[in-house]
């Protein structure tokens, strides 16, 4: 096996490197800048977009935002969210907010989602590819003449189709007032709607705000039934179990009473956390009931 090595700090200038790459995005156009344009970039920009942050959905006509966009996300036009004008001294009044394609030569004048097909772009109504569509308003095809723009009838996992979606760019307020996430504010260019790791998975997936919501405290604290998963009836000790009816002993009832008490979730606990709990409790009573049964029986002969 082959170790890869460095110069002494090379590690911390790779990290160095990463951060700038996430602060600066395309705006440096390829060329680095020098430590005092790096500064003097941060001293103008951080300050605006730590305050007029543009959040980047594709949302179901449910309010589902079944794709939340980040800086790698490719729109209709091929090219990267992060390619797009994302940043902005004045927050544009009209809506909706165009982030117009930065790329020389791109006629995309909006960033517009494109879901895909596994590793392909979805296909439009006249059976050709998204990226054979023209990034121009319209999205007209290039490659026949009989397509009157581009109109895709695929099926998003939420069960819509994807014409009923929309492209959605709104602000921290706006998103806000629709009780969906923002997560902290962060100097990263380009982050679009990304909040958290929770971001990456799709809507449905999602157990926050901008997705299917978390479940209620009445569905997280109702008894296990068969239907659950082995691992979640795994973890439950109910008081029937052959632990609590080994022969009545003082440690069958003794399992089945803490059992009965440890399955109520904590105030203070998270899923896993409880889940965790649970288990280090069901590995205790499973060799509290092995070393009772190890133990030698007591002599039943009488002394001579």
């Amino acid at each position: 096996m082959e170790r890869l090595s460095g110069p002494p700090g090379g590690a911390a200038a790779v990290d160095e490197y990463l951060e700038y790459r996430r602060i600066v995005g395309e705006d440096d156009g390829g060329k680095l800048f020098t430590p005092e344009e790096y500064e003097e970039y941060k001293r103008k920009v951080l300050p605006l977009r730590l305050q007029n942050r543009l959040f980047v959905s594709w949302r179901s006509p449910t309010g589902m935002d079944c794709k939340l966009v980040g800086p790698e996300t490719l729109c209709f036009c091929t090219h990267r969210y992060k390619q797009h004008k994302t940043d902005f001294e004045t927050i544009p009044q009209q809506r909706p907010v165009d982030l117009p394609c930065r790329v020389a030569g791109c006629r995309c004048r909006a960033y517009h989602y494109v879901p895909m097909n596994g590793s392909q772009p979805v296909r439009c109504r006249c059976k050709h590819f998204a990226d054979q569509h023209s990034a121009a308003p319209g999205f007209t095809c290039s490659a026949c003449s009989k397509c009157s723009g581009f109109h895709s009838c695929f099926t998003c996992s939420c069960g819509q189709p994807a014409y009923a979606h929309d492209t959605v760019v709104e602000t921290k307020q706006e998103r806000l007032a629709q009780g969906k996430p923002v997560g902290q504010d962060v100097p990263y260019a380009a982050m679009g709607g990304l909040t958290g790791f929770s971001s990456l998975a799709e809507g449905y997936m999602r157990l926050d705000d901008s997705g299917v919501g978390a479940p209620s405290v009445e569905f997280l604290d109702s008894p296990v039934t068969a239907m659950d998963h082995p691992f979640v009836k795994a973890l439950q000790a109910p008081a029937s179990s052959p632990e609590t009816l080994a022969g009545g002993n003082e440690i069958g009832m003794r399992i089945g009473t803490s059992s009965q008490v440890s399955s109520s979730r904590r105030p203070e606990e998270d899923d896993m956390a409880f889940f965790e709990r649970r288990y280090q409790e069901r590995i205790k009573m499973e060799k509290a009931a092995k070393q009772k049964g190890k133990a030698p029986l007591p002599s039943t002969t009488k002394p001579s």
